[in-house]
Order: C-alpha cells, then structure tokens, then sequence
C-alpha cells in the first residue's frame, strides 16, 4: 500500500517542513517587503527567507532550487488518473486536491475517494485532499465519516474554511474541536491560512495593539495554534522514519475576496497586511506549534 506521508527517504524522525504556496505572492501590492522577484531569484529569496520549499499553482515547468508539490482538483473518478500521470511528469514530490463540490451523495463520495486512493497508490504519488469549502470536505460532519470509512485517506487541512464557513466558536469550539480528532489524525499537508469567525483571512500581527472592537471577542489566533498543535500530534503519533508534514501559507489576494482591503487616507483600498510578511509570522508560529506538538 502507498505510504501515505511526503517521505524523504531518510530514518530521520518525522518532521516539520516550512514551504511557501506561490499564490501567496500573487498580487502584492507595492508596499509589501517582497521585493517581486521571479524565478531562480525568486527561489532564492524564499530559501533566504527561511522556507523550505514551494507548493506551485499552475503547469509551467518546475525550477530545482527548491522542493516543489503541487496542487489540483478532480470532480469525477474518472479524472484520477490523468490528473496523477499529469503531477508525477511534472515531478511533484505530492499533490493537494479539491474533490468534487459538495453536492455528491455518500455513494459518489466513496467513488471518487476510492478513485484517488487507486490512483496515488499506481503513481506512487501522496495526495492530500484540502478541507476546503465548495468541495466533498466542506463540513466537519461528512469529513469525519468520510475519514472513518476511508482511514487511509490523508487530508491537507486548511482550518479557516472550518473556522469561518461553519463559525466554530459558535455553539463551543471545544466540543467542535474534539469531534475533529479523525480530521486531526489524518492530517498530512496543512495549508496556512488564519480566519476569523465571520472572515476568511484574518491578520495576525500586532493583534493585541488593536482595538478589542476591531478583533473581537474570540482569539482566533490562538485557536489556530491549538488546532495546529492538534494536527501536528496527530501527524506525529502516525508518521514514521523519513515522514514529512508540509505547513504552506496560503494568504490570497483580494480578486479572490480573501485579503480585505480598506481606503487609505486617499481613498485608494489598500490590504489591511501584507501578504509576505504575514506568511514570514505564519513559518515561525508553525514552527513554534511543532516544537510544543513534540512535547
């Protein structure tokens, strides 16, 4: 059977990898600290920067100053083989998935999961599927029953569509958290991006310098720590010699209604952080997270 872990090869104990989803350097704006390299330059500067690899988003061709993954979506079982060979020709060392919309009955559900399952298996190839809105893992509920039915189905786990999408802290985020201790142990990748309640990309720096009105009552930032730390224990308690949990910040533009933005003293909008610099914090609060995981 496929091992289900991004592996290095080496009898190292499991361990925690820092990589960059390029997407996060989409759209900038002119002030951000990131200097808007390209290429090789590019790489170099993240590498500098203390990342250790990049999750690539489109099809162009891989550059080798750093390890790369890469991502994608199937919608029917039918598309698992191609959208495999198409990953493992462009030599990424594992892929993240969007499945289907949501709208599948339990039956179709287990198709495509099954689909994925057959096809990492044949390309040699870890997959994780994204817990992300508008796709099969939308909610805590199915998720958890899907991971139960399929315990060899690893997950990329992006919180903030959990955090937001169902408003967690309504109702007490303890109970929603314990519930999600299959998703927690199955979790493989981790996309890096922190919500708030009620928005889907919330800043985190100098969050204790802001008006209370202006966060509000719920410490989102430390709920993703716990959730987190949560994740990585349970990538620990299963991973082996040589096991790799990717953590990859994922801070959107605002064309894609992540990053708010607000008028400026000129009335220009502006997004209220910057996107780099956030991802830079993101990397140290991982790291942080996986050293109290270890304990």
């Amino acid at each position: 059977m496929m091992h289900p872990y991004l592996n290095d090869g080496s009898q190292n104990p499991p361990a925690l990898r820092v990589y960059l989803n390029l997407d996060n350097l989409y759209d900038l704006p002119p002030e951000s600290i990131w200097p808007g390299l390209e290429g090789e330059e590019e790489l170099a500067k993240l590498k500098e920067d203390g990342f250790e690899g990049v999750q690539v988003t489109d099809l162009e061709p891989r550059l080798g100053g750093l390890p790369w993954c890469g991502l994608d979506r199937i919608n029917t079982p039918s598309e698992a083989e191609g959208v495999f060979a198409k990953h493992a020709d462009l030599g990424d060392a594992c892929v993240t998935l969007h499945l289907a919309w949501g709208l599948e009955d339990d039956r179709e559900a287990d198709r495509l999961v099954e689909s994925v399952l057959a096809a990492s298996e044949r390309f040699k190839l870890p997959a994780f599927v994204e817990t992300h809105r508008a796709t099969l893992t939308q909610d805590l509920w199915r998720t958890v029953q899907l991971v139960k039915r399929h315990p060899q189905l690893r997950l990329n786990a992006d919180y903030s569509h959990y955090y937001c999408g169902q408003e967690m802290v309504y109702g007490g985020l303890e109970m929603k958290l314990d519930f999600m201790a299959p998703i927690f142990n199955r979790t493989g990748f981790l996309h890096g991006r922190i919500a708030a309640p009620g928005y889907m990309q919330a800043p985190v720096e100098a969050v204790d310098r802001r008006p209370a009105l202006a966060v509000g009552a719920p410490d989102y930032l430390a709920d993703f720590k716990e959730m987190w730390t949560r994740a990585m224990r349970g990538f620990l308690h299963n991973a082996g010699p040589g096991d790799v949990l990717v953590f990859a910040p994922e801070l959107l533009t605002s064309k894609f209604y992540y990053a708010r933005v607000f008028p400026d003293a000129e009335g220009r909008l502006r997004e209220e952080s910057d996107r780099y610099a956030q991802a830079l914090l993101y990397k140290e609060i991982a790291r942080e997270c996986f050293a109290a995981a270890l304990v």
